[in-house]
């Protein structure tokens, strides 16, 4: 283990050497199935086999599907137009999807990944980088065979290139009675003729996991019919409703350990090396994330949930109910730099930002790019800085917090005002907590909970509320692996899941989220709860309390497992480009206060009134200090009658 301070000093050497070596790219490229060195156990012996999964499948030769367009091609008609702010592109180059394979966060992730079973970053550049992985980049993850294209991650040709699956090979090609397309004459007379390689063991099972289904030709999908004119001839264009539903976004953003197997007792157990899993059901997998079926679960995927104060949906008038809803919310703009007759301002225009809740990669990405290459990409700072203005507003928009005195203390609530768990995703170190302080009436901290140093990234936590999903690894996954059981940040080998507190969205229920493998775990919420308390002892002197809700993306105990774990040095380009960036500042999600008045001193069990069981105290403490009411420590006359002179007050 290399101690930090020498680790920042080779911040500029390592992140040098990176840039030269991967040219394009961002950073060294990670060892494929590193077997042991510098006491790390062996990885496990696993073969592509166990990562193979439903969809469309790579294929270097087939020259359709093994070629996808340059999203910087996109710019010149889709980008840097008078409209920044909903231009598709200049908003989507901001964004995570742009940079899903430039994240130095990821690349060293996949690098510890391949260390721990060999081959395992392939699940992993499956859905961060689909272009280098449909042309068979991806099976080693080896990125120093990326180019360009591959290291855009999820960009526009892929999106727009992803049919429906479950309509089968109608959605495939587009042919008549598909009803997830416009039905164009051209388009279906041209498409007919097409040769498609469809099978029905390519129909994805279950959600996620990156089970995409590409179309074979080169046909782009979009939301809006009647395009008054195709610029992209003799291309076809097809309307595809799809691409405004959540199905294409749970996609990727529902994830299952293909390794592991479900038993009849609810664990999860290591499947055969170079094996398919048994079913290839995700259900059937262990659940990583589950944020696609925490929406399936809740209300805004039941007919969507409205909100006065349009904190979300943009344009739209009425439900929050897609993901899109919330993530691309309805702009008013071009579509593209046409803006004159016949093509129309729309006030329907889904902002291509995507954005969600990390505040820093994109800025640590154009960090470490070459500037020459930033400045190709049209990735610039002001677009970095209105992409972190939105990203810190949705995570403001995503919760609520009340404060109130009951019995004496100080009770927090927050309520969810997502359509997911609070926080969601992958617990890569995002976690959520209650920072309180206790003023006295000079304006002095007499007490704090949950202090953050913003210096040194270091949470005192253990007096607060933290809302988090821990996962680990049991002990038949520690024998097998070398690892110590029990908490773990190594996720190809996590296999348990020791605690999750994190908050339902509206429509929770118990039933619902088990059945999708995303109940609590070590915690309780009853069906139809989207908020949580939590209770503060009120210190007696004090005046006022504040309190706010942080959010944070990366921790500094999760940059530094990266850092100490990832043997090609990739771990510790992140670290650095962590440090550079602010240590992952914390966001205030919600910032209240509220006065405190001091209590009747009578009122022996704080429940707001004086009366017999205060009195029951009083004389069961009879000579004690238990129930002194004029501070002298000792309980007797002199207490019970100003006991009596306070009834039912």
């Amino acid at each position: 283990m290399l101690p930090k301070k020498l680790i920042k000093k080779r911040s500029v050497v390592a992140m040098a050497i990176a840039i030269a070596m991967v040219g394009l790219g961002i950073m060294t490229p990670p060892v494929t199935a590193v077997r042991g060195g510098g006491g790390t156990p062996p990885g496990l012996p696993t073969g592509s086999n166990n990562f193979k999964l439903r969809g469309t499948q790579p294929d270097a030769n087939a020259t359709n599907m093994a070629t996808f367009v340059e999203g910087a091609s996109c710019l010149g008609c889709h980008g840097s137009y008078d409209q920044p702010e909903s231009a598709p592109y200049d908003t989507w180059i901001t964004s995570l999807m742009a940079h899903s394979a430039r994240d130095p966060v990821w690349q060293a992730a996949v690098s510890i990944t391949n260390q721990d079973a060999n081959l395992g970053g392939e699940f992993c550049i499956r859905c961060h980088a689909p272009g280098a992985w449909m042309k068979e980049k991806g099976i080693t993850g080896d990125f120093s065979l990326f180019d360009t294209t591959d290291y855009e991650g999820v960009n526009c040709h892929f999106c727009h290139r992803a049919v429906n699956p479950v309509l089968g090979p109608d959605s495939a090609v587009g042919y008549p009675g598909n009803d997830d397309m416009d039905p164009d004459v051209e388009i279906i007379e041209a498409l007919q003729n097409a040769v498609v390689p469809w099978a029905d063991d390519l129909m994805p099972l279950g959600n996620g996991n990156a089970q995409y289904v590409l179309d074979p030709q080169d046909v782009r999908r979009g939301p809006f019919d009647g395009i008054p004119l195709n610029f992209h001839n003799p291309i076809p264009l097809i309307h595809s409703p799809y691409h405004s539903k959540s199905d294409l976004c749970i996609t990727c953003h529902d994830v299952s350990n293909p390794l592991y197997m479900l038993q009849r007792d609810g664990t999860y157990a290591l499947n055969a090396m170079d094996t398919p899993h048994p079913t290839g059901n995700p259900a059937d997998m262990f659940p990583e994330q589950r944020t696609g079926s925490e929406w399936q679960m809740s209300q805004f995927a039941d007919g969507g949930v409205v909100f006065d104060d349009g904190r979300f949906g943009g344009n739209l008038d009425g439900a929050i109910s897609s993901c899109q809803d919330c993530h691309m919310p309805d702009q008013t703009g071009y579509g593209c730099f046409a803006t004159f007759e016949p093509f129309q301002e729309r006030t329907n225009l889904p902002h291509h930002g995507m954005t969600g809740s990390n505040n820093w990669v994109v800025a640590a990405v154009k960090h470490l790019m070459d500037p020459f290459e930033a400045e190709n990409i049209g990735l610039t700072d002001e677009l970095i800085e209105a992409a972190e203005s939105r990203t810190n507003q949705m995570l403001r928009d995503a919760s609520d917090m009340e404060l109130s005195i009951v019995k004496g203390n100080l009770v927090v609530r927050v309520i969810n005002q997502s359509g997911h768990k609070l926080p969601t995703g992958y617990p890569e170190g995002r976690r959520m907590w209650l920072n309180v302080k206790f003023f006295d009436p000079a304006g002095e901290i007499v007490l704090e909970h949950g202090h953050y140093d913003f210096d040194t990234a270091v949470a005192e936590l253990s007096t607060t509320k933290v809302y988090e999903a821990i996962h680990g690894i049991d002990e038949a996954v520690a024998k097998v692996t070398g690892y110590k059981e029990g908490k773990s940040f190594h996720l190809s080998l996590n296999n348990v899941i020791l605690s999750d507190n994190r908050i339902p969205p509206r429509g929770f229920t118990n039933a619902g989220f088990e059945s999708v493998q995303a109940m609590p775990v070590n915690y309780t919420y009853a069906d139809g709860q989207y908020w949580d308390d939590t209770t503060f002892a009120i210190p007696s002197n004090a005046a006022e309390a504040v309190v706010i809700l942080y959010y944070q993306v990366s921790t500094k105990e999760y940059m530094e497992f990266l850092s100490d774990e990832a043997k090609d040095g990739s771990g510790l380009i992140a670290y650095n480009a962590w440090v550079d960036m602010g240590k992952s500042v914390p966001v205030d999600m919600d910032c209240a206060a509220i006065e405190i008045v001091a209590g009747n001193p009578a009122d022996l069990n704080n429940d707001g009134v004086v009366n017999g069981m205060d009195l029951g105290i009083l004389l069961g403490n009879w000579g004690g200090p238990g129930g002194d009411i004029n501070g002298d420590c000792i309980t007797n006359g002199v207490d019970l009658g100003m006991l009596l002179g306070a009834w039912r007050r």
